[in-house]
């Protein structure tokens, strides 16, 4: 265990921890397998154990990388619409396209901003923002305020999980991740039940 706890802490020290958040997080915007919270929590709980890489400059290469990985996403939906590829066809994608379309005529801004915290839900969205012609300049602007909202809380769940178990980083990473990702389950659920109860009230 001392083995891998070593490796993870100079992992997180290393220079390259920025070039491959930005990467992580940039990929993370189109293709929601790729585990950017997951990359920035740890680092963030790991930290608060002392050894620190600069959270502040982690956070805004997470957050440009999140802008850059979204409006990547909202390019494909231009080009491409929202049913040209066999995987947004696939039931469970294409039902989330389908809401996404229909709630960004309602409430657009509120939306691209809350949609950064679901993985596949921000996908959906910026896709479904592409392929309807929502504004680019408006889009860009609210993808950055996501992403620096996206960032900072990241980072916060890291601190947080982090100074609970101070001498033991990796565990505190894995809180972390594992709050995170309990957090973004418990909105996707929330969200689907209200989708749920808008479609049969209409």
């Amino acid at each position: 265990m001392d083995v891998i706890s070593d490796l993870v802490l100079q992992a997180v020290a290393s220079p390259w921890l920025y070039p491959a958040m930005f990467a992580v997080a940039l990929m993370d915007g189109f293709f929601p397998p790729v585990p950017s919270e997951t990359v920035l929590v740890a680092s963030a709980a790991v930290a608060a154990s002392g050894d620190r890489p600069d959270l502040l400059a982690l956070g805004l290469v997470a957050a440009a990388g999140a802008a850059a990985g979204d409006n990547i996403a909202f390019a494909i939906g231009r080009r491409a619409g929202t049913s040209r590829f066999a995987w947004m066809r696939r039931p469970r994608v294409a039902g989330a396209l389908g809401w996404a379309g229909a709630a960004l005529d309602r409430r657009g801004a509120g939306l691209i901003l809350g949609a950064r915290f679901i993985p596949v839900g921000r996908v959906a969205v910026n896709l479904s923002a592409g392929a309807l012609a929502y504004p680019w300049r408006r889009f860009a602007m609210l993808s950055v305020a996501a992403g620096l909202c996206w960032a900072a809380y990241s980072i916060a769940i890291g601190l947080l999980a982090g100074a609970w178990l101070k001498d033991q980083p990796l565990v505190g990473a894995a809180l972390g991740i594992v709050l995170a990702v309990g957090i973004g389950l418990l909105v996707d659920r929330l969200l689907a039940v209200r989708a749920r109860r808008v479609a049969a009230s209409a």
